[in-house]
């Protein structure tokens, strides 16, 4: 895949599917963006068009100090 190459109709639609694919097998948005030279924008933006539900950032977490 051509890096910043505009893509279209049925192309689209098939790197939707891939990618969704690759997100939802348990792949990052980051990993995805590295191994397909697209903007993590462009990644994002093509998931949630093919209505994947985003995984949440992970890492720690804050928790309210107990009084």
């Amino acid at each position: 895949m051509d890096k910043g190459k505009r893509i279209t109709g049925a192309e689209r639609d098939q790197l939707a599917d891939e990618l969704k694919t690759a997100y939802e097998g348990g792949a990052s948005i980051r990993s995805i963006v590295e191994s397909t030279g697209r903007s993590y924008g462009f990644v994002h933006h093509i998931l949630t068009q093919a209505g994947v539900t985003l995984r949440g950032r992970g890492g720690a977490t804050r928790t309210k100090p107990s009084s």
